[in-house]
């Protein structure tokens, strides 16, 4: 507790930049995952194409893509660039399938009727089935959350400053105290991004509400 409290302003810092290295890849992923989930499971021939391709994406190791991607980029190794990059293409390989997955759940009675009242496609996407896909979707997002906080840590090893630094500099030093309240602070940080994206569902899914207070 004392080295926090000495530290606690760089601790602060570090977490602010890790929820921005997280947290705008996850936004970006699933404005990226929306329309090829839709693509994936509107034209059979493109599911497994678009669903393996992008599952592929997440066996890249991450350090690796760290690397690589300043030379793809043209960007400085240290660039947060190519962090918010990484985290979009692991976040895109997670929520495609998710995607996908939950609107073939929208049952298709529910889309004939949206149909017959006059939905043109597009408003019924919008309208009709990516709302009751939000719980479904909703679920892969939370992994995806989970998986960026854990997965930026990586890129301390790079050099660039987030939670992962107390970690490099913990070992580097074999002081176990900024190793301890970078494990704490992850977590607390994941669990940070899990209770907004539950929140979020809570609100974009009312008629769930209504229906447990119906019972």
């Amino acid at each position: 507790m004392t080295w926090l409290q000495d530290h606690l302003g760089d601790v602060l810092g570090l977490t602010v930049r890790h929820i921005y290295l997280a947290g705008v890849p996850l936004i970006l992923g699933l404005l990226i995952a929306l329309p090829l989930g839709w693509l994936a499971r509107r034209y059979r021939g493109l599911y497994p194409i678009l669903i393996i391709g992008t599952s592929l994406l997440y066996t890249i190791p991450s350090l690796a893509l760290f690397i690589m991607l300043p030379f793809l980029l043209g960007t400085q190794i240290l660039d947060p660039t190519n962090v918010i990059v990484a985290m979009t293409i692991y976040t895109v390989a997670l929520l495609v399938r998710t995607v996908a997955d939950g609107l073939g759940a929208v049952p298709d009675a529910v889309n004939q009727s949206a149909t017959a009242m006059g939905y043109k496609r597009g408003r019924r996407f919008v309208s009709v089935e990516l709302p009751l896909a939000v719980p479904v979707i909703s679920a892969g997002l939370r992994v995806a959350a989970v998986s960026n906080v854990s997965i930026v840590s990586v890129a301390a090893l790079i050099g660039v400053q987030q939670l992962g630094s107390l970690f490099t500099d913990g070992f580097s030093r074999a002081f176990v105290d900024p190793i301890i309240v970078g494990v704490v602070a992850c977590v607390l940080l994941a669990l940070l991004f899990d209770g907004v994206i539950l929140g979020a569902t809570f609100l974009a899914t009312p008629w769930l509400r209504a229906g447990k207070a119906l019972r």
